[in-house]
């Protein structure tokens, strides 16, 4: 069955046992329960600034005649 989980799934997963994506969300859910939430606030914030200057980084490869 194709199903789009971003849409079916949103009051919780339709599917149970037969998930596809099982294995992600019993990982996930280790991670969220065996992790501090400093270590994952940290981790959060090291995304962001990589994000961010990689951000930066297209935006300065930009032409001067689209500033």
């Amino acid at each position: 069955m194709d199903i789009n989980c971003a849409e079916a799934c949103v009051n919780g997963c339709v599917l149970g046992d037969q998930c596809p994506h099982l294995p992600y969300r019993e990982a996930a859910s280790r991670f969220i329960q065996d992790t501090p939430i400093d270590k994952i606030l940290e981790i959060a914030k090291d995304s962001e600034q990589e994000r961010f200057a990689k951000f930066l980084e297209r935006s300065s490869s930009l032409p001067s005649q689209l500033e």
